[in-house]
């Protein structure tokens, strides 16, 4: 029955699905007997609970690091060009921004896009950061920074940083080129900052 062959069909998507062997016929048992699942079918609510079952799962949980962690995921190689970005919930041009980064990052198998949240030097409660990630469903990695007193770490960072968000950090992780952007960045403005660093 179709509307069976689309519930298995995207439960077989979501992460962890391992159905038993008797999971297909338990749940076609199910349907075959209108039970309550079949009537969210059929009403389309039960497409809505596992759309936003979906979106909840596989969109990401940020953790928590600290500056050393920070530093090596800056250093790591398993992409040509690490593009690591200073942002905060509370900082308006640094979400306007965010939609550049999640593209770039989406379509440039060779870019890897590190997103740095600074919410803990004025929050200790990273919560708003996970629910901010949640409900913009961000795919880029990101990190929550854990660290207080930034003017005490920013220049190991970049030696100019004045701390201003947002930041942008690239690397050409094969020959350590780097440049720092202290500004927002503007549509066409990362593949620029790309060039730089080649």
């Amino acid at each position: 029955m179709p509307e069976f062959e689309l519930f298995y069909s995207f439960l077989a998507i979501l992460p962890n699905f391992q159905p038993e062997n008797n999971f297909q016929l338990t749940i076609k048992t199910c349907f075959d007997k209108l039970t309550f699942f079949e009537k969210m079918i059929r009403t389309g609510s039960f497409i809505l609970v596992l759309s936003f079952y979906a979106q909840v799962t596989l969109s990401q949980k940020a953790e928590l690091v600290r500056l050393d962690k920070l530093q090596t995921l800056i250093a790591s190689r398993d992409h040509p060009i690490q593009i690591v970005n200073f942002w905060a919930t509370w900082c308006a041009p640094c979400v306007k921004e965010l939609p550049f980064l999640e593209k770039l990052n989406q379509e440039r198998r060779d870019v890897k896009v590190t997103l740095v949240s600074m919410d803990i030097d004025l929050d200790p409660n990273p919560e708003k950061v996970y629910k901010f990630v949640s409900r913009k469903n961000i795919k880029s990695r990101v990190v929550i920074l854990d660290e207080r007193d930034p003017d005490s770490w920013i220049s190991k960072i970049d030696k100019n940083w004045s701390g201003a968000l947002p930041a942008t950090l690239i690397v050409n992780s094969a020959t350590g080129k780097r440049t720092f952007w202290e500004r927002e960045l503007r549509e066409g403005a990362l593949e620029k900052l790309i060039d730089v660093v080649k």
